[in-house]
């Protein structure tokens, strides 16, 4: 791949978690959050991004999240276990994101708040639009995703070099 191709990144919260008696670590789905997660996998599937690449946390929530919307996916990705999405700030993700070898073009990382949000308005810096408008608005629920466009190389991406070029929420 050409290094001068646009790539996408999706930024993906996890569905709506249960709160029973265990580490937030282990937190599973609510039942509400298993339908929204299907759901959210046809949306994806609908922005017509083919990932090369699925980070998820280790964390229940975004694996249970994960395996229902890839599901609903034409191409299931190569997915990467990562213990450092649980609980990583912005500036973490990014370093995530920036060890992602150049031979892959899209990616969709699977995380919680409010490290996908901010590290969403980080990217965008100035992206304007109706995407952006959506979601100043709605903030980033849970099942939300924001797809996002760089030009450049993994290692290059840094605040403010994407442009916001999808959001979606369950409520949407």
């Amino acid at each position: 791949m050409s290094v001068a191709e646009p790539r996408e990144i999706v930024l993906f919260r996890h569905a709506k978690a249960d709160w029973p008696q265990v580490s937030d670590h282990e937190r599973p789905l609510a039942e509400r959050g298993r339908m929204d997660a299907a759901v959210a996998g046809r949306k994806l599937a609908d922005t017509a991004v083919t990932f090369d690449l699925a980070l998820c946390s280790t964390a229940v929530r975004t694996r249970e999240t994960w395996k229902l919307a890839v599901h609903e996916l034409a191409h299931r990705p190569k997915t990467h276990y990562e213990e450092r999405v649980y609980e990583a700030s912005p500036g973490e993700l990014i370093a995530v994101l920036n060890e992602i070898p150049d031979d892959v073009r899209n990616a969709i990382l699977i995380g919680h708040n409010p490290g996908i949000h901010g590290l969403a308005e980080v990217l965008a810096g100035g992206s304007e639009g109706d995407a952006r408008e959506r979601m100043n608005r709605r903030g980033f629920p849970a099942a939300g995703f924001a797809v996002l466009t760089f030009d450049g190389t993994w290692k290059s991406l840094e605040p403010g070099v994407a442009t916001l070029t999808d959001y979606w929420a369950p409520s949407e």
